[in-house]
């Protein structure tokens, strides 16, 4: 049996403001048709496939997210994250791996949206775009595989290249790669950071999630 629940952590000094989505099966259990990772057998919280945000040539730490581009938590958490890359670009790398929900009718195609886009070298712009339009297309239970098509022209893609991609299973076994490595390091919600390594409770604020840096920085 699969369910979302939505946690309200509101993102301000002292409250917290994310809706992330949650397993409502453990690792071990079942999964749905729309799921279909099963746990790494060596699992690994960065690979050499991994899309780095930030690439500082002595990078001091890392910070994996785990996220789903439909889900309103990741959502909530971009900003603070786009505020801490910008602040430690020289020091931390930043790393964003897919792992879209189960119940969210385009979070698998958003992520196959972004692979294709990345493909291309434009990962980076076609993150921020499906967070900066989330609202516009999250929680449909149609496709929305039109709109994101229409965010690939925008981005100057090359359209052919990016339906083609599209549209191959190695774009859907990039994102089921991710997913695998996620369930294997415990990750049963979105958005999930690993900290060099070690999975952490989301931060509630900037201000947390950079103390929890500057903590960890300090050692």
């Amino acid at each position: 049996m699969k369910k979302h629940l939505y946690v309200g952590v509101v993102i301000l000094a002292a409250l917290a403001a994310a809706f992330g989505s949650v397993l409502a099966f453990s690792p071990d259990g079942p999964r749905s048709a729309s799921f279909n990772a099963e746990p790494a057998a060596e699992a690994q919280p960065v690979r050499t496939s991994s899309h780095r945000l930030t690439q500082p040539k002595n990078s001091e730490l890392t910070v994996v997210e785990f996220l789903d581009f439909e889900c309103e938590g990741c959502g909530a958490m971009h900003p603070v994250v786009e505020r801490l890359r910008e602040e430690y670009k020289d020091r931390v790398t930043f790393v964003a791996r897919y792992f879209p929900m189960p119940g969210h009718r385009n979070s698998q195609p958003a992520a196959q949206t972004a692979e294709a886009a990345a493909q291309q070298g434009q990962f980076e712009a076609m993150y921020g775009k499906l967070f900066a339009t989330q609202k516009e297309w999250g929680e449909a239970q149609e496709s929305k595989a039109a709109v994101f098509r229409g965010y690939a022209k925008e981005l100057g893609l090359d359209l052919k290249r990016y339906d083609a991609a599209v549209k191959d299973p190695k774009t859907a076994e990039r994102v089921l790669v991710d997913q695998a490595d996620g369930l294997s390091l415990g990750v049963q919600g979105t958005p999930t950071f690993i900290v060099d390594g070690v999975r952490v409770a989301t931060p509630g604020s900037y201000e947390a999630f950079k103390a929890l840096i500057d903590e960890r920085l300090a050692q």
